[in-house]
C-alpha cells in the first residue's frame, strides 16, 4: 500500500485558482513576496497562507534576502510533481488483470 500524503500535498497545491496564478507568475523567474501581493492585489497573511501550502508541497523554494522573502520555482519539486501525475494516471498491467469477466 502506498503513502500518498507527499502527493496529497502536491495536489492541495494545484487545486486553488490563486495557487495556480502565483505558479504562472513564478515561471518567468524568481519574485519577491512584495510583487506578488502587489500583482494579485491580495494581502500578507493571504499570500503567506498560499505560499506555505505551495512551499510544503515541494513545488516552490524560498530564499530570504534581509526582510523579504524571494519564491521561486523548485525545478526538482515540479519535476517530482509531474512523474507523481503521470504514474498514479497511466494504467499498469497488472490492474488490468483484475477486472471483472
Amino acid at each position: 500500500m502506498n503513502d500518498f500524503t507527499k502527493d496529497t500535498k502536491i495536489f492541495k497545491a494545484l487545486c486553488d485558482t490563486k495557487r495556480l496564478t502565483i505558479l504562472d507568475y513564478l515561471k518567468s523567474g524568481e519574485k519577491c513576496a512584495c510583487v506578488l501581493i502587489e500583482n494579485m492585489k491580495i494581502g500578507q497573511s493571504a499570500l503567506s497562507y498560499h505560499m506555505k501550502i505551495l512551499c510544503d508541497s515541494g513545488i516552490v523554494t524560498t530564499r530570504q534576502d534581509g526582510k523579504w522573502i524571494h519564491y521561486s520555482l523548485s525545478k526538482s519539486g515540479s519535476e517530482y510533481a509531474s512523474k507523481r501525475l503521470l504514474e498514479l494516471t497511466t494504467p499498469s498491467v497488472e490492474n488490468q488483470s483484475n477486472r471483472c469477466r
